[in-house]
């Protein structure tokens, strides 16, 4: 037991743990940051995505227009990454 308080009373060697561990931290970050970035996962009008024709009528019309033109996106969007997908998946058989 000592030892092992011994070890953790050093001082020193601590310091390149905590900026080893640091660095590590901030270029996951960075990664994932990418990530959401390529996936389109940033997207500030993704509260649209909540609403359908139903709910014409409890909001306004520009709101209404913007949800419509969120979704046409949100769905362009989709048949993208579907046809991407459905691309790889044939080369991968190929």
């Amino acid at each position: 037991m000592d030892a092992l308080t011994s070890i953790f009373e050093t001082d020193g060697w601590t310091i390149y743990l905590w900026l080893i561990v640091g660095a590590i931290i901030i270029i996951a970050v960075i990664y994932w940051m990418r990530w959401g970035v390529k996936n389109e996962q940033f997207d500030e009008d993704i509260k649209y995505l909540v609403f359908d024709k139903g709910d014409k009528d409890k909001m306004s019309a520009e709101e209404y227009a913007k949800s419509q033109e969120v979704m046409q996106k949100q769905m362009e969007s989709r048949e993208r990454h579907l046809a991407m997908k459905r691309g790889g998946e044939q080369a991968h058989k190929a």
